[in-house]
């Protein structure tokens, strides 16, 4: 099973919901919803909600800010001009 190791909590923010999601990427809660259910976003559905895990966001942010065409490829793993 993914997560943290048996017997050590998650931190207490890591599973976000869609409003805390938009609030942490300063989007509105239709624009994650959305794009949560295009699969635009990494998120899984349990039961009617959504929920996402705050390492994810993290790392799906910086792929796409740094992604072959924002024109910011170079500044992954510390590469210069």
């Amino acid at each position: 099973m993914n997560g943290a190791p048996r017997g050590e909590p998650l931190a207490s923010n890591e599973i976000l919901t869609i409003d805390e999601v938009a609030a942490y990427l300063r989007l509105t809660p239709q624009t994650i919803y959305k794009w949560a259910q295009e699969k635009r976003i990494p998120a899984v559905k349990l039961g009617k909600e959504w929920r996402f895990r705050r390492s994810v966001i993290d790392r799906w942010f910086d792929d796409q800010l740094l992604g072959g065409d924002t024109g910011f490829a170079h500044l992954r793993n510390g590469e210069q001009e």
